[in-house]
């Protein structure tokens, strides 16, 4: 009969224990992200023997492309400190500037299945003869930036922004907007070698 008492006792106090704690305000903790830092803004000219020149980030490392040793013109740029890389590639135009805009685009719109929205902005700049298209990929997709650039008469020069990382567009977000200014200075600053 203790023994039944005994329980019964400590069953109770099992039960006030947790409808008391259950009466506190309780709210779950949000879902956190790593604080990202990044670096000082700065540009330095491409100092490379290649058709085209622009000015690529500071902190970044621009060499030839690893996965296309046969392609002399094509770059990789690395920017180790967010985990991306920007692919560049070269191609010379004979009269087939249509196929080459239409495989850009197609390749950009490969992203569409995982993207909630892709935008494309003209770029132009007459004064170096530098001609494209810029498509901004929203979402969660691999390749937040696209675009390509032509003088549509001798130069083809595509690119893409990669995040090594997975695609998270909330919390990759402050990386990408980082990284997009780079890319648009990298743009705006294109221009063919035989124009200086």
């Amino acid at each position: 009969m203790l023994k039944m008492k005994n329980i019964f006792v400590f069953l109770l106090t099992g039960l006030l224990f947790i409808f008391d704690s259950c009466k506190q305000d309780y709210t779950p903790r949000p879902r956190g992200y790593f604080r990202i830092s990044f670096p000082e803004k700065s540009y330095k000219p491409l100092d490379l023997a290649l058709p085209y020149n622009f000015k690529i980030p500071g902190y970044s490392i621009a060499g030839n492309d690893p996965l296309s040793p046969d392609q002399p013109y094509w770059l990789t740029i690395d920017v180790p400190a967010n985990h991306a890389q920007i692919h560049l590639s070269y191609r010379t135009l004979n009269n087939n500037l249509e196929t080459f805009i239409e495989e850009s685009r197609t390749l950009a719109y490969k992203h569409s299945q995982k993207a909630s929205s892709i935008d494309e902005q003209l770029f132009i700049n007459p004064s170096k003869k530098v001609y494209g298209t810029i498509y901004t990929i929203k979402g969660n997709a691999a390749s937040p930036m696209q675009f390509y650039l032509t003088d549509s008469i001798k130069h083809f020069l595509r690119g893409s922004l990669y995040i090594k990382e997975v695609p998270n567009s909330d919390s990759l977000q402050p990386v990408i907007r980082f990284l997009t200014q780079d890319v648009l200075q990298l743009i705006s600053t294109t221009e063919w070698k035989e124009n200086k």
